[in-house]
């Protein structure tokens, strides 16, 4: 249950396939349906913020927790079709849904990380995941023969930095739901730790058997 009503309010919800949105990431959409139209027009008047959810196809619906984007710019289009970019803010937990029509609002409650009891440990995880990160990243340009390089200014706080990373494991929207709805910093930078250092294994592997077919020929 919540903690106090002030940390309650309702939101409009836009459910979306495969798609996990985090805190401080940017998500672009093409508004083209009528009743999402309609919603991006009617948050535009007050807080241009929504709610956005992933569609689960496995039960047919969108999950509980999703994370809440403010509206930053938008582009009309013919027909009322507008092109918006988003940014994400708050988590969330939906407790009940409040409307269906004309488009779908929820009651929600925001979510926090929990409080860390060393945050010694947690940059020690930070660091230890930004290394990983850096191994997978050069091996996948060694592997593509093409210089790839991570951006000169990573996060530089644990859970911003936990947040990056979750939002690039493009491909795996199940993996990056889980991420989103941990509330713990250290157990999200620890379960990012496994799944990179998964990827560099495969990375060198792949890589060391490039370099002697290559030797070979």
């Amino acid at each position: 249950m919540p903690s106090s009503s002030v940390d309650v309010r309702e939101l409009p919800l836009f459910p979306l396939p495969e798609v996990v949105l985090f805190p401080g990431r940017p998500l672009p959409l093409h508004i083209f349906e009528y009743r999402y139209r309609m919603m991006i027009n009617t948050i535009l008047e007050t807080d241009r913020r929504f709610g956005v959810l992933m569609f689960n196809p496995q039960t047919g619906s969108p999950v509980r927790i999703g994370c809440c984007a403010e509206v930053l710019q938008v582009q009309r289009l013919p027909d009322d079709r507008m092109d918006i970019l988003t940014l994400g803010q708050q988590r969330f937990r939906v407790l009940d849904y409040v409307r269906e029509k004309p488009f779908r609002v929820g009651l929600v409650e925001w979510i926090e990380d929990e409080p860390t009891t060393s945050s010694e440990e947690l940059q020690s995880w930070a660091r230890q995941v930004t290394t990983l990160l850096q191994d997978v990243v050069r091996l996948s340009g060694k592997l593509m023969e093409r210089d790839t390089e991570l951006p000169e200014q990573l996060p530089t706080t644990p859970v911003e930095l936990s947040y990056w990373v979750a939002s690039h494991f493009q491909g795996a929207p199940q993996e990056q739901q889980a991420l989103l709805e941990m509330v713990s910093t250290e157990s999200r930078l620890r379960r990012e730790a496994e799944i990179l250092e998964s990827t560099r294994k495969h990375l060198a592997a792949r890589t060391a058997l490039k370099d002697l077919l290559t030797e070979i020929s």
